[in-house]
């Protein structure tokens, strides 16, 4: 991960407490966690793991987003999902466990500061800590509950609710979206003249307002009516 900063704190900060599943660790859990972990700071735009690389940490994120996203052998880019301030990684949790290299790609949304732990630890927590394990078990199988559903929306739902969906997900407090097209069709998965296709039957209908990198909602109400539809 070549565009980090490791800040090594002695002692680190109690980080584990912006964990609800990790603050109620035991005492010697939550020891172990502090004294094997160092902080990182990865700069926005940067990546934070790459598809092929084996990971040798686990990352707990205390500030910013991580978008994990994959790409075909064509070319087509997909955004899996987001991690967020409070979650793990869950795909390098993935990796940890199969001892196998990344099979997606992990960029900073925004700048991020995370704790890291290495391998070693994370691989003696979780056979010797019960809770950790829950802790682990639990973020993973969430994360590829949501994935499930994620594949089910690609399959089966119309792609005019997706993209409303996604306008709606990732509306600012003004109802304003700043992306392109490009980027929302790898939001989606799609192509782009689609996504472009949709956004102008939108603006047609009222919905929205397109504009060069920015998409307005006019009319939420309705876009949430789209959002719906199956």
């Amino acid at each position: 991960m070549p565009s980090q900063t490791m800040i090594d704190i002695t002692p680190p900060e109690a980080w584990v407490e912006r964990f609800p599943g990790l603050s109620q660790l035991d005492a010697s859990t939550k020891s172990a966690l502090l004294a094997g972990s160092k902080l990182v700071d990865i700069a926005m735009g940067s990546s934070v793991f790459a598809p092929g690389k084996t990971a040798s940490n686990l990352l707990f994120l205390l500030e910013g987003t991580v978008r994990v996203q994959q790409t075909s052998s064509s070319g087509h880019e997909i955004v899996l999902y987001r991690a967020h301030a409070g979650e793990s990684c869950v795909m390098t949790n993935a990796c940890l466990f199969a001892y196998q290299g990344n099979s997606a790609e992990g960029i900073a949304e925004t700048p991020v500061q995370a704790a890291s732990i290495p391998k070693q630890l994370f691989d003696k927590l979780l056979a010797e800590s019960s809770s950790f394990r829950d802790f682990v078990l639990y973020a993973f199988s969430r994360r590829i509950t949501d994935l499930f559903q994620m594949v089910g929306e690609v399959a089966f739902k119309r792609l005019d609710a997706r993209l409303a969906e996604k306008l709606l997900e990732l509306a600012d407090e003004n109802g304003v979206v700043t992306t392109t097209h490009q980027k929302l069709s790898v939001e989606l998965g799609t192509a782009r003249e689609v996504v472009s296709r949709h956004l102008k039957q939108f603006q047609l209908n009222g919905l929205v307002e397109v504009s060069r990198g920015k998409v307005a909602i006019l009319d939420r109400p309705e876009l949430i009516a789209v959002s719906e539809k199956i």
